[in-house]
Protein backbone atom coordinates (compact mmCIF):
# COMPACT_ATOMS: atom_id res chain seq x y z
CA UNK A 1 0.00 0.00 0.00
CA UNK A 2 1.81 3.46 -0.96
CA UNK A 3 0.86 7.21 -0.02
CA UNK A 4 2.41 9.62 -1.72
CA UNK A 5 3.92 12.87 -0.45
CA UNK A 6 2.64 15.83 -3.33
CA UNK A 7 5.03 15.13 -6.48
CA UNK A 8 7.62 13.37 -4.82
CA UNK A 9 8.31 9.19 -4.70
CA UNK A 10 5.33 7.18 -3.24
CA UNK A 11 5.88 5.80 0.59
CA UNK A 12 5.89 2.31 0.83
CA UNK A 13 4.15 1.41 4.18
CA UNK A 14 2.15 -1.69 4.07
CA UNK A 15 3.80 -4.47 1.84
CA UNK A 16 2.74 -5.52 -1.31
CA UNK A 17 -0.56 -8.36 -0.52
CA UNK A 18 -2.16 -6.64 2.75
CA UNK A 19 -5.58 -6.27 2.72
CA UNK A 20 -6.56 -3.33 4.41
CA UNK A 21 -10.34 -1.90 5.06
CA UNK A 22 -11.03 1.57 6.92
CA UNK A 23 -13.82 3.55 8.60
CA UNK A 24 -17.45 2.46 8.36
CA UNK A 25 -16.49 -0.46 5.44
CA UNK A 26 -14.34 -2.13 8.44
CA UNK A 27 -17.13 -1.62 10.54
CA UNK A 28 -19.40 -2.94 8.16
CA UNK A 29 -17.90 -5.92 7.57
CA UNK A 30 -16.74 -7.11 11.37
CA UNK A 31 -20.84 -6.52 11.62
CA UNK A 32 -21.43 -8.91 8.72
CA UNK A 33 -19.19 -11.71 10.39
CA UNK A 34 -20.62 -11.78 13.49
CA UNK A 35 -23.78 -11.48 12.38
CA UNK A 36 -23.28 -15.01 9.80
CA UNK A 37 -22.05 -16.43 12.94
CA UNK A 38 -25.08 -15.36 14.99
CA UNK A 39 -27.50 -16.20 12.58
CA UNK A 40 -25.75 -19.73 12.05
CA UNK A 41 -26.78 -21.19 16.00
CA UNK A 42 -30.32 -18.91 15.86
CA UNK A 43 -32.45 -21.54 14.58
CA UNK A 44 -31.34 -24.11 17.19
CA UNK A 45 -32.54 -21.66 20.46
CA UNK A 46 -35.64 -23.28 22.25
CA UNK A 47 -37.58 -26.45 22.99
CA UNK A 48 -38.43 -26.41 19.14
CA UNK A 49 -35.04 -25.30 18.23
CA UNK A 50 -33.79 -27.85 15.11
CA UNK A 51 -29.96 -29.64 15.36
CA UNK A 52 -27.22 -29.28 12.99
CA UNK A 53 -25.10 -32.02 11.70
CA UNK A 54 -21.57 -30.89 11.74
CA UNK A 55 -19.05 -33.50 9.87
CA UNK A 56 -15.51 -32.64 10.31
CA UNK A 57 -12.49 -33.38 8.04
CA UNK A 58 -11.56 -36.60 9.14
CA UNK A 59 -15.52 -37.56 8.62
CA UNK A 60 -16.59 -37.59 12.23
CA UNK A 61 -20.38 -36.50 12.84
CA UNK A 62 -21.86 -34.12 15.25
CA UNK A 63 -25.64 -33.93 16.06
CA UNK A 64 -26.35 -31.41 18.12
CA UNK A 65 -28.14 -27.82 18.82
CA UNK A 66 -25.84 -26.88 21.69
CA UNK A 67 -25.02 -23.61 20.50
CA UNK A 68 -21.17 -24.02 21.99
CA UNK A 69 -20.69 -26.81 20.99
CA UNK A 70 -22.14 -25.85 17.08
CA UNK A 71 -19.40 -23.22 17.38
CA UNK A 72 -16.45 -25.15 18.52
CA UNK A 73 -16.34 -27.35 15.57
CA UNK A 74 -17.42 -24.72 12.93
CA UNK A 75 -13.73 -23.53 11.44
CA UNK A 76 -14.16 -19.94 11.67
CA UNK A 77 -11.72 -17.86 10.11
CA UNK A 78 -12.74 -14.27 10.06
CA UNK A 79 -11.32 -12.28 13.35
CA UNK A 80 -14.53 -10.81 14.43
CA UNK A 81 -16.86 -14.19 14.22
CA UNK A 82 -14.08 -15.50 16.24
CA UNK A 83 -14.57 -12.96 18.82
CA UNK A 84 -18.06 -13.70 18.73
CA UNK A 85 -17.40 -17.67 19.18
CA UNK A 86 -15.37 -17.10 22.17
CA UNK A 87 -18.58 -15.47 23.59
CA UNK A 88 -20.25 -18.55 23.35
CA UNK A 89 -17.21 -20.24 25.10
CA UNK A 90 -17.38 -17.96 28.10
CA UNK A 91 -20.35 -18.09 28.31
CA UNK A 92 -20.19 -21.64 28.33
CA UNK A 93 -17.54 -21.90 31.11
CA UNK A 94 -19.25 -19.24 33.49
CA UNK A 95 -22.62 -20.78 33.04
CA UNK A 96 -22.87 -23.93 31.25
CA UNK A 97 -26.26 -22.61 29.53
CA UNK A 98 -27.29 -19.59 27.37
CA UNK A 99 -24.57 -19.44 24.96
CA UNK A 100 -26.80 -19.38 22.50
CA UNK A 101 -29.07 -16.71 23.58
CA UNK A 102 -25.57 -14.68 24.16
CA UNK A 103 -24.23 -15.15 20.61
CA UNK A 104 -27.47 -14.09 19.01
CA UNK A 105 -28.26 -11.08 21.67
CA UNK A 106 -24.97 -10.16 20.63
CA UNK A 107 -25.56 -10.26 16.70
CA UNK A 108 -28.59 -8.45 17.25
CA UNK A 109 -27.11 -5.46 19.20
CA UNK A 110 -24.66 -5.06 15.87
CA UNK A 111 -27.64 -5.00 13.81
CA UNK A 112 -28.95 -2.69 15.70
CA UNK A 113 -26.02 -0.56 15.94
CA UNK A 114 -25.44 -0.45 12.22
CA UNK A 115 -28.84 1.20 11.46
CA UNK A 116 -27.77 3.82 14.08
CA UNK A 117 -24.13 4.22 12.49
CA UNK A 118 -25.63 5.00 8.98
CA UNK A 119 -27.59 7.98 11.07
CA UNK A 120 -23.92 9.18 11.77
CA UNK A 121 -24.12 8.09 15.49
CA UNK A 122 -20.30 7.61 16.28
CA UNK A 123 -20.07 4.52 17.73
CA UNK A 124 -18.12 5.91 21.02
CA UNK A 125 -22.04 6.66 21.61
CA UNK A 126 -22.80 3.47 20.63
CA UNK A 127 -20.66 1.83 23.14
CA UNK A 128 -21.30 4.36 25.91
CA UNK A 129 -24.71 3.88 25.44
CA UNK A 130 -24.55 0.36 25.35
CA UNK A 131 -22.62 0.04 28.80
CA UNK A 132 -24.92 2.36 30.30
CA UNK A 133 -28.05 -0.08 29.19
CA UNK A 134 -26.29 -3.06 30.51
CA UNK A 135 -25.08 -1.91 34.03
CA UNK A 136 -28.99 -0.92 34.05
CA UNK A 137 -30.40 -4.13 33.12
CA UNK A 138 -28.10 -5.97 35.34
CA UNK A 139 -30.12 -4.06 38.07
CA UNK A 140 -33.27 -5.22 36.55
CA UNK A 141 -32.33 -8.33 36.20
CA UNK A 142 -31.13 -8.85 39.99
CA UNK A 143 -34.54 -6.86 41.29
CA UNK A 144 -37.10 -9.97 39.44
CA UNK A 145 -35.23 -12.67 40.82
CA UNK A 146 -36.46 -15.48 42.59
CA UNK A 147 -34.65 -16.72 45.73
CA UNK A 148 -33.96 -20.58 45.76
CA UNK A 149 -32.26 -22.00 48.36
CA UNK A 150 -30.59 -25.67 48.98
CA UNK A 151 -33.65 -27.28 50.43
CA UNK A 152 -35.51 -26.15 47.39
CA UNK A 153 -35.25 -29.38 45.50
CA UNK A 154 -38.25 -28.90 43.10
CA UNK A 155 -37.14 -25.66 41.70
CA UNK A 156 -33.65 -27.23 41.48
CA UNK A 157 -35.62 -29.62 39.59
CA UNK A 158 -37.14 -27.16 37.12
CA UNK A 159 -33.79 -25.27 36.55
CA UNK A 160 -32.25 -28.60 35.16
CA UNK A 161 -35.20 -29.60 32.74
CA UNK A 162 -35.38 -25.89 31.29
CA UNK A 163 -31.33 -26.33 30.69
CA UNK A 164 -32.03 -29.88 29.09
CA UNK A 165 -35.41 -28.36 27.25
CA UNK A 166 -34.97 -29.06 23.65
CA UNK A 167 -32.17 -31.43 23.73
CA UNK A 168 -32.51 -34.49 22.15
CA UNK A 169 -32.41 -37.01 25.78
CA UNK A 170 -35.67 -39.08 24.67
CA UNK A 171 -37.83 -37.76 26.80
CA UNK A 172 -36.13 -38.60 29.85
CA UNK A 173 -35.37 -34.85 31.13
CA UNK A 174 -37.09 -35.65 35.06
CA UNK A 175 -34.83 -38.52 35.59
CA UNK A 176 -32.00 -36.93 34.69
CA UNK A 177 -32.99 -33.18 36.23
CA UNK A 178 -33.13 -35.43 39.18
CA UNK A 179 -29.87 -36.90 38.59
CA UNK A 180 -27.72 -33.22 38.09
CA UNK A 181 -29.33 -31.81 41.51
CA UNK A 182 -28.83 -35.40 43.39
CA UNK A 183 -24.69 -35.16 41.82
CA UNK A 184 -24.66 -31.23 42.18
CA UNK A 185 -25.74 -31.29 46.03
CA UNK A 186 -23.57 -34.25 47.17
CA UNK A 187 -20.59 -32.30 45.64
CA UNK A 188 -21.23 -28.51 47.06
CA UNK A 189 -19.43 -27.76 49.85
CA UNK A 190 -20.75 -24.83 51.98
CA UNK A 191 -18.47 -22.15 52.97
CA UNK A 192 -18.79 -18.90 54.66
CA UNK A 193 -22.16 -19.41 54.88
CA UNK A 194 -22.16 -19.35 50.57
CA UNK A 195 -22.19 -22.62 48.55
CA UNK A 196 -19.83 -23.47 45.93
CA UNK A 197 -20.27 -25.87 43.56
CA UNK A 198 -16.73 -27.64 41.92
CA UNK A 199 -18.80 -29.38 38.79
CA UNK A 200 -15.13 -30.83 37.62
CA UNK A 201 -15.87 -33.22 41.38
CA UNK A 202 -19.32 -35.40 39.15
CA UNK A 203 -16.90 -38.18 37.04
CA UNK A 204 -19.22 -38.60 33.65
CA UNK A 205 -18.36 -41.83 32.29
CA UNK A 206 -20.26 -43.06 29.15
CA UNK A 207 -20.48 -46.61 27.73
CA UNK A 208 -22.84 -47.51 24.62
CA UNK A 209 -25.35 -50.15 25.88
CA UNK A 210 -28.79 -50.14 27.23
CA UNK A 211 -30.44 -47.33 26.28
CA UNK A 212 -30.87 -43.58 28.62
CA UNK A 213 -32.99 -45.08 31.55
CA UNK A 214 -30.25 -46.61 32.81
CA UNK A 215 -27.87 -43.90 33.43
CA UNK A 216 -27.05 -43.78 36.77
CA UNK A 217 -25.31 -42.13 39.83
CA UNK A 218 -22.77 -43.57 41.91
CA UNK A 219 -22.02 -42.24 45.34
CA UNK A 220 -18.35 -42.67 44.69
CA UNK A 221 -16.67 -43.38 42.32
CA UNK A 222 -16.45 -45.36 39.09
CA UNK A 223 -12.82 -45.92 37.56
CA UNK A 224 -12.32 -47.32 34.34
CA UNK A 225 -9.63 -49.79 35.08
CA UNK A 226 -9.55 -53.18 36.25
CA UNK A 227 -7.54 -55.41 38.84
CA UNK A 228 -3.99 -55.60 37.62
CA UNK A 229 -3.74 -59.63 38.87
CA UNK A 230 -6.75 -62.33 37.67
CA UNK A 231 -6.71 -63.75 41.37
CA UNK A 232 -7.41 -60.96 43.33
CA UNK A 233 -11.21 -60.35 44.83
CA UNK A 234 -13.83 -59.03 42.24
CA UNK A 235 -15.55 -57.70 45.19
CA UNK A 236 -14.00 -56.09 48.42
CA UNK A 237 -17.03 -55.61 51.17
CA UNK A 238 -15.78 -52.68 54.12
CA UNK A 239 -12.48 -51.66 51.54
CA UNK A 240 -10.04 -50.19 53.34
CA UNK A 241 -8.71 -47.70 50.38
CA UNK A 242 -4.43 -46.58 50.06
CA UNK A 243 -3.94 -44.07 47.20
CA UNK A 244 -0.85 -43.61 46.21
CA UNK A 245 0.83 -41.62 43.70
CA UNK A 246 4.25 -43.54 43.52
CA UNK A 247 4.94 -46.70 41.54
CA UNK A 248 4.94 -50.45 43.09
CA UNK A 249 8.09 -51.04 41.58
CA UNK A 250 11.77 -50.70 41.86
CA UNK A 251 13.01 -47.08 41.79
CA UNK A 252 15.66 -46.07 38.83
CA UNK A 253 18.74 -44.25 39.85
CA UNK A 254 18.92 -40.47 39.32
CA UNK A 255 22.10 -41.15 37.56
CA UNK A 256 22.79 -43.71 35.07
CA UNK A 257 24.76 -46.89 37.04
CA UNK A 258 25.60 -49.99 36.38
CA UNK A 259 26.48 -52.73 38.06
CA UNK A 260 28.50 -55.93 37.29
CA UNK A 261 28.61 -59.56 38.62
CA UNK A 262 31.02 -61.61 38.46
CA UNK A 263 29.70 -64.26 40.50
CA UNK A 264 26.48 -66.52 39.90
CA UNK A 265 25.38 -66.36 43.94
CA UNK A 266 25.91 -62.72 44.06
CA UNK A 267 24.06 -62.64 40.99
CA UNK A 268 20.98 -64.40 42.99
CA UNK A 269 21.95 -62.46 46.04
CA UNK A 270 20.86 -59.42 43.35
CA UNK A 271 17.61 -61.50 42.07
CA UNK A 272 16.44 -62.19 46.14
CA UNK A 273 17.46 -58.75 47.59
CA UNK A 274 15.25 -56.96 44.54
CA UNK A 275 12.15 -59.77 45.12
CA UNK A 276 12.73 -58.98 49.49
CA UNK A 277 12.21 -54.94 48.50
CA UNK A 278 8.96 -55.57 46.62
CA UNK A 279 7.50 -58.03 48.96
CA UNK A 280 8.29 -54.76 51.68
CA UNK A 281 6.44 -52.99 49.56
CA UNK A 282 3.04 -54.98 50.00
CA UNK A 283 3.93 -56.16 53.80
CA UNK A 284 4.02 -52.27 54.27
CA UNK A 285 0.46 -52.18 52.16
CA UNK A 286 -1.06 -55.23 54.49
CA UNK A 287 0.85 -53.91 57.61
CA UNK A 288 -1.40 -50.44 57.32
CA UNK A 289 -5.08 -52.44 57.07
CA UNK A 290 -5.59 -51.64 53.30
CA UNK A 291 -7.08 -54.04 51.62
CA UNK A 292 -7.68 -51.83 48.21
CA UNK A 293 -5.08 -50.02 46.18
CA UNK A 294 -5.08 -47.41 43.65
CA UNK A 295 -2.04 -46.52 42.37
CA UNK A 296 -1.23 -43.65 39.98
CA UNK A 297 1.66 -45.13 38.29
CA UNK A 298 2.93 -48.81 37.58
CA UNK A 299 2.57 -51.99 39.66
CA UNK A 300 5.50 -54.62 39.48
CA UNK A 301 4.63 -58.02 38.06
CA UNK A 302 6.19 -59.79 41.07
CA UNK A 303 3.96 -56.56 43.15
CA UNK A 304 0.94 -58.07 41.63
CA UNK A 305 1.65 -61.65 42.77
CA UNK A 306 1.86 -60.98 46.77
CA UNK A 307 -1.21 -58.73 46.44
CA UNK A 308 -3.46 -61.00 44.53
CA UNK A 309 -1.59 -63.35 47.77
CA UNK A 310 -2.99 -61.09 50.19
CA UNK A 311 -6.24 -61.10 48.60
CA UNK A 312 -5.62 -57.19 48.37
CA UNK A 313 -7.51 -55.47 45.15
CA UNK A 314 -5.21 -53.24 43.57
CA UNK A 315 -5.71 -50.80 40.53
CA UNK A 316 -2.99 -49.10 38.34
CA UNK A 317 -1.70 -46.50 36.25
CA UNK A 318 -4.88 -44.07 36.93
CA UNK A 319 -5.03 -40.57 35.75
CA UNK A 320 -4.17 -38.05 38.09
CA UNK A 321 -8.00 -36.07 38.29
CA UNK A 322 -9.27 -40.40 39.52
CA UNK A 323 -6.55 -40.00 42.17
CA UNK A 324 -8.40 -36.87 43.46
CA UNK A 325 -11.92 -37.66 43.11
CA UNK A 326 -11.37 -40.92 45.10
CA UNK A 327 -9.40 -39.17 47.52
CA UNK A 328 -12.15 -36.79 47.91
CA UNK A 329 -14.67 -39.74 47.60
CA UNK A 330 -13.54 -42.14 50.45
CA UNK A 331 -11.76 -39.31 52.41
CA UNK A 332 -8.27 -41.43 51.61
CA UNK A 333 -4.89 -39.25 51.82
CA UNK A 334 -2.90 -39.14 48.15
CA UNK A 335 0.38 -40.74 49.65
CA UNK A 336 3.29 -40.27 47.49
CA UNK A 337 6.31 -41.93 49.74
CA UNK A 338 5.27 -45.78 50.60
CA UNK A 339 7.39 -45.84 53.68
CA UNK A 340 4.83 -42.67 55.25
CA UNK A 341 1.70 -44.72 54.60
CA UNK A 342 -0.37 -44.80 57.78
CA UNK A 343 -3.68 -46.63 58.56
CA UNK A 344 -4.86 -43.13 59.07
CA UNK A 345 -4.19 -42.00 55.35
CA UNK A 346 -6.55 -44.81 53.86
CA UNK A 347 -10.20 -43.81 53.14
CA UNK A 348 -13.27 -46.18 53.12
CA UNK A 349 -16.02 -47.51 51.26
CA UNK A 350 -18.55 -49.82 51.79
CA UNK A 351 -18.03 -51.91 48.29
CA UNK A 352 -15.05 -52.11 45.65
CA UNK A 353 -16.29 -54.09 42.77
CA UNK A 354 -15.15 -54.60 39.38
CA UNK A 355 -17.89 -54.50 36.46
CA UNK A 356 -18.15 -55.29 33.49
CA UNK A 357 -20.48 -52.30 31.71
CA UNK A 358 -20.37 -52.24 27.79
CA UNK A 359 -17.19 -54.05 26.70
CA UNK A 360 -15.09 -53.72 29.39
CA UNK A 361 -14.18 -54.15 33.13
CA UNK A 362 -14.97 -50.88 35.33
CA UNK A 363 -14.05 -50.59 38.90
CA UNK A 364 -16.84 -49.12 40.95
CA UNK A 365 -16.21 -47.83 44.81
CA UNK A 366 -19.68 -47.39 46.16
CA UNK A 367 -21.18 -46.92 49.63
CA UNK A 368 -18.74 -43.76 50.39
CA UNK A 369 -19.87 -41.87 53.50
CA UNK A 370 -20.38 -38.30 52.38
CA UNK A 371 -18.60 -38.24 49.30
CA UNK A 372 -17.62 -34.78 47.92
CA UNK A 373 -16.66 -36.45 44.28
CA UNK A 374 -19.53 -38.83 42.83
CA UNK A 375 -19.62 -40.17 39.46
CA UNK A 376 -22.64 -40.65 36.30
CA UNK A 377 -22.33 -43.58 34.32
CA UNK A 378 -24.28 -42.89 30.70
CA UNK A 379 -25.84 -45.26 29.10
CA UNK A 380 -27.68 -45.14 25.50
CA UNK A 381 -27.73 -47.30 22.43
CA UNK A 382 -25.35 -45.43 20.50
CA UNK A 383 -22.41 -43.14 20.34
CA UNK A 384 -24.26 -39.58 19.28
CA UNK A 385 -27.08 -40.32 21.27
CA UNK A 386 -24.75 -41.01 24.34
CA UNK A 387 -22.62 -37.24 23.39
CA UNK A 388 -25.99 -35.76 23.35
CA UNK A 389 -26.59 -37.27 26.35
CA UNK A 390 -23.22 -36.06 28.39
CA UNK A 391 -23.78 -32.53 26.71
CA UNK A 392 -27.19 -31.77 28.07
CA UNK A 393 -26.20 -33.36 31.61
CA UNK A 394 -23.05 -30.62 31.78
CA UNK A 395 -25.63 -27.88 30.93
CA UNK A 396 -28.13 -29.25 34.14
CA UNK A 397 -25.29 -29.97 36.24
CA UNK A 398 -23.53 -26.53 35.25
CA UNK A 399 -27.03 -24.34 35.87
CA UNK A 400 -27.69 -26.83 39.09
CA UNK A 401 -24.52 -25.20 40.21
CA UNK A 402 -24.77 -22.00 39.57
CA UNK A 403 -28.44 -21.25 41.11
CA UNK A 404 -26.71 -23.05 44.17
CA UNK A 405 -23.95 -20.85 44.15
CA UNK A 406 -26.12 -17.51 43.59
CA UNK A 407 -29.52 -18.41 45.53
CA UNK A 408 -30.99 -16.74 42.73
CA UNK A 409 -33.30 -17.38 39.15
CA UNK A 410 -35.41 -16.04 36.72
CA UNK A 411 -38.29 -17.09 34.95
CA UNK A 412 -37.37 -18.37 31.15
CA UNK A 413 -39.38 -18.51 27.81
CA UNK A 414 -38.37 -14.73 27.20
CA UNK A 415 -40.29 -13.26 30.06
CA UNK A 416 -36.97 -11.68 31.25
CA UNK A 417 -35.79 -10.24 27.90
CA UNK A 418 -39.34 -7.96 27.01
CA UNK A 419 -39.61 -7.36 30.73
CA UNK A 420 -35.69 -5.50 30.03
CA UNK A 421 -37.20 -4.38 26.71
CA UNK A 422 -39.76 -2.57 28.21
CA UNK A 423 -37.66 -1.03 31.25
CA UNK A 424 -34.51 -0.02 29.41
CA UNK A 425 -37.10 2.10 26.80
CA UNK A 426 -38.64 4.03 30.34
CA UNK A 427 -34.92 4.16 31.29
CA UNK A 428 -33.55 5.80 27.54
CA UNK A 429 -36.14 8.14 27.88
CA UNK A 430 -34.81 9.47 31.35
CA UNK A 431 -31.00 9.92 29.93
CA UNK A 432 -30.42 13.16 27.72
CA UNK A 433 -27.82 12.97 24.86
CA UNK A 434 -27.39 10.45 21.86
CA UNK A 435 -26.94 7.73 23.91
CA UNK A 436 -30.55 7.39 24.86
CA UNK A 437 -30.69 6.40 20.97
CA UNK A 438 -28.40 3.69 21.54
CA UNK A 439 -29.92 2.33 24.85
CA UNK A 440 -33.36 2.51 22.88
CA UNK A 441 -31.32 -0.19 20.31
CA UNK A 442 -30.59 -2.40 23.03
CA UNK A 443 -34.19 -2.33 24.49
CA UNK A 444 -35.00 -3.66 21.16
CA UNK A 445 -32.11 -5.87 20.36
CA UNK A 446 -33.49 -8.05 23.80
CA UNK A 447 -36.61 -8.54 21.49
CA UNK A 448 -34.66 -11.41 19.81
CA UNK A 449 -34.89 -13.88 22.62
CA UNK A 450 -38.58 -14.28 22.41
CA UNK A 451 -38.93 -13.56 18.68
CA UNK A 452 -37.02 -16.49 18.11
CA UNK A 453 -38.30 -18.68 20.43
CA UNK A 454 -41.76 -17.85 18.71
CA UNK A 455 -40.25 -18.32 15.39
CA UNK A 456 -38.27 -21.59 15.67
CA UNK A 457 -41.49 -22.75 17.12
CA UNK A 458 -43.35 -21.48 13.79
CA UNK A 459 -45.28 -19.00 15.38
CA UNK A 460 -46.18 -15.13 14.17
CA UNK A 461 -42.99 -13.63 15.38
CA UNK A 462 -44.65 -10.44 15.33
CA UNK A 463 -48.26 -11.30 16.97
CA UNK A 464 -46.26 -13.31 19.86
CA UNK A 465 -43.95 -9.80 20.70
CA UNK A 466 -47.00 -7.54 20.95
CA UNK A 467 -49.16 -9.87 22.98
CA UNK A 468 -46.42 -10.37 25.15
CA UNK A 469 -45.62 -6.29 25.67
CA UNK A 470 -49.28 -5.82 26.37
CA UNK A 471 -49.60 -8.86 29.28
CA UNK A 472 -46.60 -7.71 30.60
CA UNK A 473 -47.52 -3.51 30.83
CA UNK A 474 -50.67 -5.29 32.55
CA UNK A 475 -51.45 -4.84 36.16
CA UNK A 476 -50.58 -7.45 38.51
CA UNK A 477 -47.39 -8.94 40.24
CA UNK A 478 -46.79 -11.75 38.01
CA UNK A 479 -47.37 -10.24 35.12
CA UNK A 480 -43.39 -10.20 34.23
CA UNK A 481 -43.32 -13.66 34.32
CA UNK A 482 -45.07 -14.06 30.77
CA UNK A 483 -43.53 -15.67 28.50
CA UNK A 484 -43.63 -17.72 24.88
CA UNK A 485 -46.16 -20.50 24.94
CA UNK A 486 -44.53 -22.48 22.06
CA UNK A 487 -48.49 -23.92 21.21
CA UNK A 488 -49.92 -20.88 20.69
CA UNK A 489 -49.24 -17.29 20.41
CA UNK A 490 -51.26 -16.30 23.68
CA UNK A 491 -48.67 -15.63 26.38
CA UNK A 492 -48.24 -18.05 29.57
CA UNK A 493 -47.04 -17.12 32.87
CA UNK A 494 -43.26 -19.30 32.73
CA UNK A 495 -42.99 -20.23 36.60
CA UNK A 496 -46.51 -21.87 36.18
CA UNK A 497 -45.04 -23.47 33.09
CA UNK A 498 -41.90 -24.37 35.27
CA UNK A 499 -39.43 -22.99 32.94
CA UNK A 500 -36.80 -21.28 35.13
CA UNK A 501 -33.53 -20.55 34.66
CA UNK A 502 -30.25 -18.98 36.56
CA UNK A 503 -30.08 -15.74 37.23
CA UNK A 504 -26.28 -15.78 36.38
CA UNK A 505 -27.33 -17.31 33.08
CA UNK A 506 -29.26 -14.22 32.14
CA UNK A 507 -26.60 -11.47 33.73
CA UNK A 508 -23.58 -13.21 31.71
CA UNK A 509 -25.14 -12.90 28.56
CA UNK A 510 -26.20 -9.76 28.88
CA UNK A 511 -22.88 -8.70 30.17
CA UNK A 512 -20.34 -10.98 27.32
CA UNK A 513 -22.86 -9.66 24.82
CA UNK A 514 -22.30 -6.20 25.41
CA UNK A 515 -18.50 -6.29 25.77
CA UNK A 516 -17.86 -8.29 22.58
CA UNK A 517 -20.47 -5.89 20.31
CA UNK A 518 -18.68 -2.82 22.21
CA UNK A 519 -15.10 -4.13 20.93
CA UNK A 520 -16.27 -4.73 17.41
CA UNK A 521 -18.08 -1.58 16.82
CA UNK A 522 -14.67 0.28 18.07
CA UNK A 523 -12.68 -1.15 15.32
CA UNK A 524 -12.21 1.62 12.27
CA UNK A 525 -9.50 -0.35 10.46
CA UNK A 526 -8.57 -3.92 9.78
CA UNK A 527 -5.04 -4.51 8.61
CA UNK A 528 -4.88 -8.23 7.31
CA UNK A 529 -1.10 -10.04 6.26
CA UNK A 530 -1.12 -11.64 3.02
CA UNK A 531 -1.47 -15.24 3.72
CA UNK A 532 1.69 -16.83 3.17
CA UNK A 533 3.92 -20.28 4.32
CA UNK A 534 5.50 -19.46 7.41
CA UNK A 535 8.52 -17.46 7.50
CA UNK A 536 11.68 -18.39 9.59
CA UNK A 537 12.87 -16.22 12.60
CA UNK A 538 14.03 -12.83 12.66
CA UNK A 539 17.03 -11.76 10.49
CA UNK A 540 17.36 -15.05 9.25
CA UNK A 541 16.51 -17.24 6.06
CA UNK A 542 12.87 -16.34 4.71
CA UNK A 543 12.33 -12.85 6.20
CA UNK A 544 11.46 -10.78 2.91
CA UNK A 545 12.74 -7.21 2.98
CA UNK A 546 10.92 -5.13 4.29
CA UNK A 547 8.62 -7.42 6.15
CA UNK A 548 8.57 -9.20 9.43
CA UNK A 549 8.69 -12.90 9.91
CA UNK A 550 5.21 -14.55 10.42
CA UNK A 551 3.24 -13.17 7.67
CA UNK A 552 2.71 -9.90 9.29
CA UNK A 553 2.62 -6.53 7.77
CA UNK A 554 6.02 -5.10 7.35
CA UNK A 555 6.50 -1.34 8.74
CA UNK A 556 9.40 0.75 6.51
Amino acid sequence: MAYSMGQGQPIIVLREGTERSKDKEATSNNIAAARAVADSVRSTLGPKGMDKMLVDSMGDVVITNDGVTILKEIDVQHPAAKMIVEVAKTQDTECGDGTTTSVIVAGELLKKSEALIEQNVHPTIIVNGFRMAAAEAVKILDSIALDVTTKDNDMLKKVARTAMTGKSVGGQKDYLANLAVDAVKSVAEKRDGKYFVDVDNIKVEKRIGGAIPDTQMIQGIVVDKERVHPRMPRVVKNAKIAVLSVALEIKKTEVEAKIQISDPMAMQKFLDEEEATLKKKVEKIKSVGANVVFCQKGVDDLVQHYLAKEGIFAARRLKESDIEKISKATGASIVGNLDQLESNDLGSAETVEEKKVGDDNMTFITGCKNPKAVSIVIRGGTEHVIDEVERSLHDALRVVGVTLEDGKAVAGGGSTEIELSLRLKDFAASIGGREQLAIEAFAQAMEIVPWTLAENAGLDAIDVIIRLKSAHEGKGSDTKYYGVDLSSVDPKNMLKENVIEPLRVKTQAVKAATEVASMILRIDDVIAAKRGPPMGPPGGEGCPPGGMPGGMPGMM
